[in-house]
């Protein structure tokens, strides 16, 4: 190494030292004043002994490599607060891990583990556990001892159930059991007083427990897939809510309930079946991320309008044959995505969102953009092949920050073709010209 003193290794001088990186040689064990260490995505399929002599490491990532085993020298890094073994394929873990009593973050996602070891109950300090993704049978009844975790990953496990231990770890704040077989939850998920996020998409749950509705401080929560149907009542008294994902759940109607999540800031409807939007969609006056793209709606409410703070709408892939005037009410839009609809014009009201910085408009049938697009002076990226536009708006020119402009399978006559191909800044010069 050249470098003993260096606190962090990077790229750059693992690549000059390890050559194809496949292994890491002896000489790593020299740097004994590293503090961190990166080694994600590097082809590596063994850590070398001499990684016990980095002895100050409190972080050492080996994410997405071909790790089949940790050497037991691991022990020695007893100043190691964060271990992230995600995307291996490890099957099991030395007991030596159980001597890592400092480690606050343990991830083990992705790997090939059928069991955990016994000695992670040793880990009493652990906060953020990750073991999603993995083969287990069962999960360790040791886990219900980790007393002190606030994160806890468990999706993707083939879960039939929950234990009801689970209410012991009263700090938790976040919980993922997405992708599991599970068919109910037990009533101690409502002992977890300080939960804040809880994701339970794509599992089979048929209804939840009363406790759950009770907890005072949730404010994510994740129920995508084709599970719990209707929407229980309860859900709509949930007003601490902020982020709520209802995707992919063959929704044909959104009640007018939905107005009374007021605090939601991010609301996920993608792939659901819905034809319309009630009225009270509009009393989500915080809303900033709205994602409505693969449904079948036709028009928007007026009141769409009211959502003042909308930053980011997905409206791509439905059947939309106009925007409201009230649309130009969104003044705080920066992405607007409306790509696979039936529009055949944008309303003039459009050229009010001068915080736009993108629009999506592919595959509808426009025949023409209105003058008021000129007024977007922050947009720098307009995609809309696969229209029917012949010409384009002289006013398109003064929009100095564009970027990106994508005319193809429009039938343009005016941009000429000889000019549409010098790219986006020699249209907006003829633009600029011609107007």
């Amino acid at each position: 190494a050249r470098d003993t003193g260096a606190t962090e290794l990077d790229l750059g001088e693992l690549q000059h030292m390890a050559g194809d990186l496949t292994h890491l040689p002896p000489e790593i064990g020299q740097l004994t004043e590293l503090t961190e260490l990166q080694l994600a995505e590097l082809g590596l399929t063994a850590l070398p002994p001499e990684i016990g002599q980095l002895t100050r490491l409190t972080k050492l990532v080996v994410e997405a490599n071909f790790l089949t085993s940790l050497p037991p020298e691991i022990r020695q890094l007893a100043n190691l607060a964060s271990l992230d073994l995600g995307g291996n394929q490890l099957a099991t873990l030395p007991p030596e891990i159980g001597q890592l009593t400092n480690l606050r973050s343990l991830y083990l996602g992705r790997n090939q583990f059928t069991r955990l070891p016994d000695e992670l109950w040793q880990l009493t300090g652990l906060v953020d556990l990750r073991i999603g993704g993995n083969p287990l049978v069962a999960l360790p009844s040791v886990l219900w001892t980790l007393v002190n975790l606030s994160a806890l990953d468990l999706h993707g496990l083939e879960l039939t159930s929950l234990p009801p231990e689970i209410g012991q770890l009263t700090e938790l704040a976040w919980v993922s059991v997405r992708q599991n077989e599970l068919t109910s939850l037990p009533s101690e998920i409502g002992e977890l007083t300080k939960l804040r996020s809880l994701q339970l998409g794509e599992n089979r749950l048929r209804e939840l427990p009363a406790e759950l509705w009770q907890l005072p401080g949730l404010t994510s929560l994740g129920l995508e897939g084709d599970q719990l149907s209707p929407l229980p009542s309860e859900l709509w008294g949930m007003t601490s809510l902020t982020r709520l994902d209802l995707s992919e759940k063959h929704l044909t109607r959104l009640p007018p309930e939905i107005g009374q999540l007021a605090n939601l800031e991010s609301l996920d409807l993608i792939g659901n079946h819905l034809t319309s939007l009630p009225p009270e969609i509009g009393q989500l006056t915080n809303l900033e991320w709205l994602w409505l793209n693969n449904n079948d709606l036709v028009r928007l409410p007026p009141e769409f309008g009211q959502l003042a703070n909308l930053e980011w709408l997905f409206l791509n892939n439905n059947d939309l044959i106009e925007l409201p005037p009230e649309f130009g009410q969104l003044t705080r839009l920066r992405q607007l995505l409306l790509s696979g609809n039936l529009l055949t014009e944008l309303p003039p009201e459009i050229g009010q969102l001068t915080n736009l910085e993108s629009i999506h408009i592919v595959k509808n049938i426009l025949t023409k953009l209105p003058p008021e697009i000129g007024q977007l002076s922050n947009l720098e990226a307009l995609w809309m092949e696969n229209n029917v536009v012949r010409r384009l708006p002289p006013e398109l020119g003064q929009l100095t920050s564009l970027k990106v402009l994508t005319l193809y399978g429009n039938p343009l006559e005016d941009p000429p073709p000889e000019v549409v191909a010098q790219g986006t800044q020699a249209i907006l010069a003829y633009l600029r010209k011609r107007g």
